[in-house]
């Protein structure tokens, strides 16, 4: 067998993209009697079994439409189910706005895809989710980080940033976001701010990809409007996933956009995949129409029960010095150490105490920012190990103080 060492066979994307930092964490957290903080996985006991069972049954014994190719833009009858569902974030849409995507993850290619030429300026909040910054990074685009706080990104540093462009002859094209319960913080974006945010992009002629995997897991409070139903001119790309909320295994995603930029992402995923897979579309449309509202209501108290343990853990066992998110909703609390705490180099340690975070400076695009941050995760556990969990990493925590 002949195996290439030489970089010179391989594209400058290839040799720019870097392994997920979160997934070569998790690779770690297999020993055995660690409890993991680390993933951002759903909780399998959310899958709905039983549901899906009789709903496999339904579409082979209904016609052969699940196992035959499809159409690129998605099953007519999810897309219909999907239109409506966006109401609660105040988009209106028709099915023709709206392409099934496989994954989430595949939206932010295909945006990336039609996009970005390379040298193309990316602005991300500081910090943003490692996924989209992969995406983003093998179209060989720049990336400027603007920093976020607990309403989401500072819209002030934002204008700052896009008048330094100006002035040194550079104009950025895409502006990346996660309003609702973002990855890693967990924060939520104010209605005033996802205001000032859509201004700003119109303003600047930004193009914006509002990144929603975690907007139906809101645990309290209402649901606030999409940037998307603020979009007066199309310059919002809203991504949606069922992931989170079915099963992560159907890669079953959505995005909304107008006019060219659909066509054009239509176009680009014919090239890719010719369509997302037909059997798990019918699968995801039958459940929503016939179970997905009663199954909401279930995970909903689920998962709120998990942030509350990971809340009141946090409450008695974390060092005064340290201080962390609330999220109302999603997956995540983000944690701050004193500045002097590196969470890379204290990771070994929390592995040989038994329990695994990941380590914040994997979610900037810089190294040296975030490195007394991490994150944790509270879906996946139980509610004994995030207890002990939490208790194992603040002793690990007051060894570094």
């Amino acid at each position: 067998m002949l195996i290439y060492m030489n970089d010179s066979i391989f594209s400058e994307t290839a040799l720019r993209v870097k392994a997920s930092e979160i997934r070569e964490i998790l690779k770690l957290t297999q020993k055995p009697g660690i409890i993991s903080l680390a993933g951002g996985l759903p909780n399998p006991k959310t899958f709905p079994i039983e549901e899906i069972k009789k709903i496999v049954n339904e579409v082979m014994n209904s016609n052969n439409n699940g196992l035959q190719y499809g159409l690129t833009e998605g099953d007519p009858e999810l897309k219909q189910y999907i239109s409506g569902m966006m109401s609660k974030y105040g988009i209106t849409c028709t099915p023709d706005d709206i392409l099934i995507t496989s994954g989430s993850q595949q939206g932010l290619d295909l945006a990336s895809k039609i996009l970005i030429n390379p040298g193309d300026i990316v602005i991300v909040e500081a910090p943003s989710y490692l996924g989209a910054l992969s995406a983003f990074r093998s179209y060989l685009c720049d990336f400027v980080d603007v920093p976020s706080d607990e309403e989401g990104i500072k819209t002030d540093l934002l204008i700052e940033t896009l008048e330094t462009l100006k002035e040194d002859g550079k104009k950025a094209k895409i502006l990346y976001l996660v309003p609702n319960f973002h990855n890693p913080t967990g924060i939520t974006t104010s209605d005033k701010r996802r205001k000032e945010i859509i201004k700003i992009a119109n303003d600047y002629d930004l193009v914006i990809i509002e990144d929603n995997p975690y907007g139906e897991l809101r645990y309290e409070g209402e649901h606030l409007k999409a940037i998307k139903s603020y979009d007066s001119e199309g310059r919002v790309i809203y991504l949606g996933t069922f992931s989170k909320i079915l099963a992560p295994g159907f890669r079953i995603a959505w995005a909304i956009a107008n006019g060219e930029i659909m066509k054009k992402m239509i176009i680009a995923k014919q090239a890719v995949d010719l369509h997302t897979n037909t059997f798990g579309q019918r699968i995801a449309s039958l459940y929503c129409n016939n179970y997905l509202d009663k199954h909401l209501v279930k995970i909903l108290n689920f998962y709120r029960v998990k942030r509350d343990v990971m809340l009141s853990s946090l409450d008695e066992y974390m060092p005064k010095e340290c201080k962390w998110t609330k999220p109302e909703g999603g997956m995540f609390n983000w944690i701050e150490l004193p500045e002097y705490v590196d969470t890379k180099a204290m990771f070994t340690d929390a592995i040989n105490s038994n329990v695994a975070y990941v380590i914040g400076s994997a979610f900037y695009i810089e190294e040296n920012l975030g490195r007394h941050t991490m994150r944790l995760n509270f879906s996946y556990p139980t509610d004994e190990e995030i207890n002990l969990g939490v208790k194992r990493l603040s002793e690990v925590i007051r060894r570094w103080l």
